[in-house]
């Protein structure tokens, strides 16, 4: 498990979601390994392949719902290829799952960049 200060990251989540006009609900941050995450890929979204995070959007009356999940062993394996420390890539990835709970996409190049501008402001607002 990463070692995580929830309260300062669960307000920073929330005073993220606000500059969207969003209210969080709740939303769990749930942390597996690779081979977990394959599994979830290949049973509920169809790929067969490895990703860093999945979400699962369940918001409804105005509030951001939802289970996120996140593979450590992607997020550590990314900290060293972008050449940063683990804990700001768990950081990034983390806020990158909100994002797509407050309607953002990155399908396209466009809106990776736009994503990207995002995570970068969040980053730059977050609460240590």
């Amino acid at each position: 498990m990463p070692d995580i200060a929830e309260a300062e990251v669960s307000a920073w989540v929330k005073s993220t979601a606000a500059t969207y006009n969003k209210v969080v609900g709740d939303i769990n941050y749930i942390f597996v390994d690779d081979e977990t995450m394959l599994d979830i890929n290949r049973r509920f979204i169809g790929h067969d392949y490895y990703t860093d995070h999945i979400g699962f959007d369940y918001s409804k009356d105005g509030a951001l719902s939802g289970d996120i999940y996140i593979s450590l062993d992607t997020v550590k394996t990314n900290a060293e290829l972008y050449h940063v420390k683990p804990d700001e890539e768990l950081r990034r990835i983390i806020i990158h799952g909100l994002l797509h709970l407050c309607g953002l996409r990155d399908k396209t190049d466009k809106e990776r960049q736009l994503m990207q501008q995002a995570e970068d402001r969040a980053l730059t607002h977050q609460t240590h």
